[in-house]
């Protein structure tokens, strides 16, 4: 592993423990060029490749960091940390590995995000369902936000998200 500050390769593992449920391990290191410690996190290859179906039909390759970019968008200046951003992402991702096969469509990936994220902050709720849902004029923000104030979750307990 390559020291981030001196960029040599010689380290030793100073401490390891497991995190996020045991899917990922967090190795404390020591450069033993420069002294310094560092961080790195190691999480097991996923076996299954997914892709992802888009709107258009297209398909690309699922990539964790675009719903973590997507959701710190959402959350930006709101009080939200990135720890909470990264378990919002870690549910949606073990959601979408549990009901879905090889391919999972961008409006499910969506679903999941926007529902998680509904709970998390209404703010960021909001911003994200703009972008998601495609608002075209400020009455949408309007209406959603009065939605939201007037149903935050159905009567089943389940947050109702979407108007078909």
């Amino acid at each position: 592993m390559r020291c981030p500050f001196c960029k040599e390769d010689k380290d030793k593992v100073v401490d390891s423990r497991s995190s996020e449920g045991g899917r990922i391990v967090r190795r404390r290191r020591l450069c033993l060029a420069c002294q310094r410690r560092f961080t790195t996190y190691e999480r097991a290859e996923d076996s299954i490749k997914l892709t992802v179906v888009k709107k258009d039909g297209s398909r690309v390759p699922y990539d964790r960091q675009r719903i973590i970019a997507g959701v710190q968008k959402a959350c930006y200046k709101r009080p939200i940390s990135l720890k909470q951003i990264e378990d919002l992402a870690e549910e949606v991702e073990e959601e979408i590995f549990r009901r879905q096969g090889q391919e999972v469509s961008s409006r499910f990936i969506g679903e999941e995000t926007i529902t998680r994220l509904r709970k998390l902050d209404k703010v960021a709720y909001v911003r994200y369902a703009s972008v998601y849902k495609e608002f075209a004029d400020p009455d949408q923000f309007v209406s959603e936000a009065q939605e939201l104030k007037q149903h935050p979750q159905d009567p089943d307990g389940q947050q109702k998200l979407f108007r078909e």
